[in-house]
């Protein structure tokens, strides 16, 4: 009887570890404010790798603003290589969504329409989302049938995954850069013993001059 009870006990504070676990790993999706200039483009970027979910909603939010003349804005989102993701104008609300399948800098451009006027700055709220924090979380318990404890691990087990992945990412971005720097050195090295290669053979022909110059006017 001791022993179960000991047994349980260890489940219940493993459990209470995984859980605190979750908690911590599992990013937590806050949406951020930006001030977005009366004239200008405010921008946000993010480093993400290939096959990355990414989830945004974005709303103007202008307190100061006349009813039903809330400013609108236009919205642009790139990719690394510059393609075109989502493009909106004259909006005040929207949303995007993809799956990324190039690894660099995701661009997110805002800017006002041009019909704007007073020129005053407009808040834009923003709820930029990635990976597993864009998962929706409501669909995967109903569709498998979880909860509690069980949907907290799946939830860890989500988070080590991305964990992971984007340290296999950052592993890869290390070699590359390794790679460069190491071709970088090499070009180097050879350009610097090219260098002392020209130094040395103009100091030769330099020499050999004045030596011709003194014999002609037998000074020596």
């Amino acid at each position: 009887m001791a022993q179960n009870l000991i047994a349980r006990a260890r489940v219940a504070v493993l459990f209470s570890v995984l859980l605190c676990l979750a908690s911590h790993l599992v990013p937590i999706a806050e949406a951020i404010w930006l001030t977005v200039p009366s004239s200008g483009t405010k921008c946000m970027s993010e480093d993400i790798q290939t096959n990355v979910v990414v989830l945004a909603d974005y709303h103007v939010v202008d307190e100061a603003a006349q009813p039903h003349h809330t400013p609108t804005i236009s919205v642009k989102v790139t990719s690394p290589y510059g393609n075109n993701l989502h493009h909106q104008e004259n909006v005040t609300h929207g949303q995007f969504a993809f799956t990324t399948t190039e690894s660099g800098n995701y661009l997110a451009c805002f800017w006002l329409d041009g019909q704007h006027e007073g020129g005053a700055e407009t808040t834009l709220s923003l709820d930029w989302k990635t990976g597993i924090a864009a998962r929706d979380w409501d669909s995967v318990a109903r569709k498998e049938k979880i909860d509690g404890v069980e949907l907290e691990l799946r939830k860890l087990e989500g988070a080590v995954e991305a964990i992971r992945e984007n340290l296999i990412y950052l592993k890869n971005r290390e070699a590359d850069m390794r790679e460069v720097s190491e071709s970088t050195n090499g070009k180097v090295a050879w350009l610097s013993i090219m260098s002392l290669g020209v130094c040395i053979l103009v100091s030769v022909l330099q020499l050999w001059h004045l030596k011709r110059y003194f014999q002609k006017k037998k000074l020596i």
